[in-house]
Formats: structure tokens, sequence, C-alpha cells
């Protein structure tokens, strides 16, 4: 089992930045690749940023490139999510999530194993 808990979010006005953060215990936290996901009031859960095992690897939605950042720290256990330029439409709830790291890239919810409980970022126009 692999426990996560995100923290960072909050209310921000366009254009502002947020750091969202992923802490993540129990199993061996470098044994799996992070995603970001979000999900907006009446949408389904999408998929925001990817980074590999051992953090050498991302991948981004077309939404968020150039504007978003995902790290890690395997030493710290940590995932992170640096939000800038931030729009109305990034409003959601935001869910780190893990995907064992003998698998490859994956941007679909139901390839990750384990999930967050999810941290609000609202951003007003």
């Amino acid at each position: 089992q692999v426990q996560l808990v995100e923290s960072g979010g909050g209310l921000v006005q366009a254009g502002g930045s947020l750091r969202l953060s992923c802490a993540a215990s129990g199993r061996t936290f470098s044994n799996y690749h992070m995603g970001w996901f979000r999900q907006a009031p009446g949408k389904e859960r999408e998929f925001v940023a990817y980074i590999n095992w051992r953090g050498s690897v991302t991948y981004y939605a077309d939404s968020v490139k150039g504007r978003f950042t995902i790290s890690r720290d395997n030493a710290k256990n940590t995932l992170s999510l640096q939000m800038n330029s931030l729009k109305p439409e990034d409003t959601a709830v935001y869910y780190c999530a893990a995907r064992a790291s003998r698998y490859s890239f994956s941007d679909y919810t139901a390839d990750y194993d384990y999930w967050g409980q999810g941290t609000q970022v609202t951003v007003s126009s």
C-alpha cells in the first residue's frame, strides 16, 4: 500500500501561482511513477502531468504545458506540481496518483493504483 496526501491548494487570482505537494508513505516511493490529475465539477477526472520513477521523464497535458512543472524528491518521498499563470479553467480538485514502475507511461486514471484524497484549487477571474 502507498498512502498519498496532497496539500497546497487554495484560492488564487488568474495569473497567479500555486505549488501543490504530495507526501507519500508506505511502500518505496521510487518504485512508482507518479501522476497529477484533476477533476472539475461535473467533469471527468483528467490527466495533468506525469513523472517517471527516477524523475527523468515527464509528460504534460496540452492544456498545462509550459505553465505547470512536475517534480519529485525520492529522498523525501514527495511529489510536487508548480502551477504558474493559472487560469479560471484550472479550477478543480487536484489528485496525485501512483503507478507501479514496471509499467510504462499512462494518462488513464484506471492505470493508477493509489490515489490521494485531493486538494482544491480555485482560480478567480
